[in-house]
């Protein structure tokens, strides 16, 4: 299983995340689509080749082709919108807020997906990413879909896993570890 590969590729430093990712992933209380969707979507915004060469063969046997691409478009439209909408929030000049984006995004309104999926996919790669303003926005329509906090709080416990276990993989690679 390439999630076991994945843990013992940790350093002994990193046992927290050995644990954490077993069981974030292996222990989830997400439904399979969720799940897999949330782990594919954020080892793509993880940007570590490594941790989306070990995780992405595993969610492909779990997700239906549409929620496989779903998850790939999740992460494709949130990092153009995560750098988009965290500078305009960033910036002083608040009337930046008030221009038109002009951004195409269209797969958010038809992901091919049930719509809360989609939308936790993308508040986990949001999370990965630090979009403060997508975070709030993916969690309200969550939210008002009746999706409960401990659900969401799910996804990004996963987006900080993934991503930890990237960076550290990654800085030991370089590092020679």
């Amino acid at each position: 299983m390439a999630l076991d590969d994945l843990k013992s590729a940790l350093p002994d430093y990193a046992k927290d995340l050995k644990l954490n990712l077993g069981s974030v992933i292996g222990n989830s209380p997400l439904p399979e689509q969720q799940l897999w969707g949330t782990v594919l979507a954020v080892a793509i915004a993880s940007r570590s080749p490594r941790v989306l060469a070990a995780l992405e063969p595993e969610a492909k046997d779990h997700l239906k082709p549409e929620a496989y691409t779903a998850a790939k478009a999740a992460a494709a439209v949130m990092a153009m919108n995560n750098v988009f909408y965290r500078t305009r929030h960033l910036l002083s000049d608040p009337e930046y807020g008030t221009l038109r984006a002009g951004l195409r995004m269209n797969v958010i309104g038809n992901p091919g997906v049930e719509k809360t999926d989609f939308e936790l996919w993308s508040l986990a790669v949001s999370a990965v990413n630090g979009c403060g303003q997508c975070l709030d926005s993916h969690e309200q329509v969550l939210r008002k879909a009746g999706v409960d906090r401990e659900t969401i709080q799910e996804a990004f416990k996963i987006a900080a896993v993934v991503q930890a276990v990237g960076t550290t993989l990654e800085a030991e690679a370089v590092l020679g570890g």
